[in-house]
């Protein structure tokens, strides 16, 4: 056990560096979510992250980026390259950097041999490789992995703290929250950190920047403004660093309402949520239904609506009516419509979303048709437009946007301006 009474408590701002290891990464074969969870569970006890890094599987520029990181930050938290294969070298890389030797440990041999034994239910015997998985540099604290074979590592060098931890996410997690988590806050008095965010619409960064200039000057020292636009949108976000957490809360609360005052007209949600949540909390809250009727977002809209946890309770389904003939035989869009305006237009997205609400019953509905590109533009309808139709029984909105982007982003920008069509129709309705 690592106890508080090793250490000096500090009052200071903390800061943590993540350093996550291997070639997978920077090749982008893996992508990384270990430091987007550290990250995360940081910030919840107080500890800002100064850095994030991703290094290859080279020596030299791991023990470049331990140096980097150790002048600036007080953690430096490093996953991957703890495996027993030849291109793992983070363990005895460590274990030169802090001076010490490896040595068998134990108790994380025993560990190891009860998990191929009695959980992998492995016949043969531990291979030497297996064998290596439990030694450790004797100038380390061992953290037990419960969840794997790796162990953990702590490291301290001039008061600052070094984890080593595995790349397997479940692993690192277990380890995360087992163990490092509770020894930084053993260490460190970090103190208080705490987020508020919103979601605008309709409005630019640049614009908005300008329209809340004098609210972001007179911000206290302590709390700052983010700008994190995404897909036509643009979230705000609030973050303040304190160590009392009462006159912190009452802070950033009145700060918020300050903000939220300014901008009403183009504020979705004083949450942070997505828009395929909010769309989804709408739904809930009136338990209403929607349906969908996609065109040029493939599914898009459907996959974004059913990942939300609940959406069973208020997403009836989709008709992907990819071509001419599926839009004519099961969303029943007259052929002189198709013939006379085209696929994508305003007579073909309204005649689709009245179609589909009635075809699942629902009391909403969603129907987007467009062009995403790269190739199918015309000097009439450039790639990148998009007609949308939302509906409910008594009412249907449609309209034109003009996207210019890559084909990815046009169907991601399509897909989030119709759930802010719909949005704005459940509202409205209300």
């Amino acid at each position: 056990m690592y106890l508080a009474a090793n250490f000096n408590f500090l009052m200071k701002q903390v800061f943590a560096s993540i350093i996550t290891i291997g070639d997978e990464l920077l090749i982008g074969q893996v992508i990384d979510t270990n430091s987007a969870f550290i990250a995360q569970e940081l910030n919840k006890i107080g500890i800002a992250v100064k850095h994030r890094l991703a290094v290859g599987d080279a020596w030299d520029d791991i023990w470049d980026a331990l140096n980097d990181e150790k002048k600036q930050a007080d953690i430096i938290i490093i996953t991957g390259g703890l495996g027993p294969t030849a291109d793992d070298i983070t363990k005895p890389l460590l274990c030169k950097y802090f001076g010490g030797k490896l040595i068998m440990h134990q108790p994380t041999l025993e560990h190891v041999t009860y998990l191929f034994e009695k959980v992998f239910k492995r016949t043969l015997p531990l291979s030497e490789r297996n064998r290596k998985q439990a030694e450790v540099p004797d100038v380390c604290t061992v953290l037990k992995n419960e969840r794997g074979t790796a162990p953990g590592m702590l490291f301290e060098q001039q008061g600052k703290l070094f984890f080593s931890l595995p790349g397997v996410p479940f692993e690192m997690k277990g380890l995360m929250t087992d163990h490092v988590l509770q020894i930084i806050q053993q260490k460190f008095k970090p103190g208080f950190i705490e987020h508020r965010t919103l979601l605008t619409a309709g409005i630019g960064e640049s614009y908005l920047a300008d329209r809340i200039k004098d609210f972001e000057e007179a911000l206290p020292a302590n709390i700052k403004l983010a700008y994190l636009p995404n897909h036509g949108m643009v979230r705000l976000r609030l973050t303040a660093h304190g160590y009392d957490h009462t006159e912190l809360l009452i802070s950033i609360d009145h700060q918020f309402s300050l903000l939220k005052s300014q901008i009403t007209d183009v504020m979705v949600t004083d949450e942070d949520l997505t828009m395929e949540a909010i769309v989804g909390k709408l739904l809930t809250e009136r338990k209403q239904t929607v349906a969908t009727a996609e065109s040029c977002t493939g599914g898009y809209i459907a996959h974004l609506l059913t990942s939300i946890a609940g959406s069973s309770s208020y997403y009836e389904g989709s008709v992907v009516s990819y071509s001419y003939a599926v839009k004519e035989n099961v969303l029943h869009v007259s052929p002189e419509t198709l013939s006379t305006y085209g696929a994508v237009s305003e007579q073909t997205v309204t005649a689709m979303v009245q179609h589909v609400r009635q075809l699942m019953n629902t009391d909403y509905a969603i129907a987007v048709s467009g062009i995403m590109g790269p190739d199918g533009g015309t000097t009439d309808k450039p790639v990148g437009s998009v007609w949308m139709a939302v509906a409910s029984k008594h009412k249907i909105i449609t309209r034109l946007f003009q996207f210019r982007f890559d084909r990815a982003r046009n169907i991601q920008l399509t897909a989030t301006s119709a759930l802010n069509l719909l949005r704005q129709l459940i509202v409205d309705n209300h």
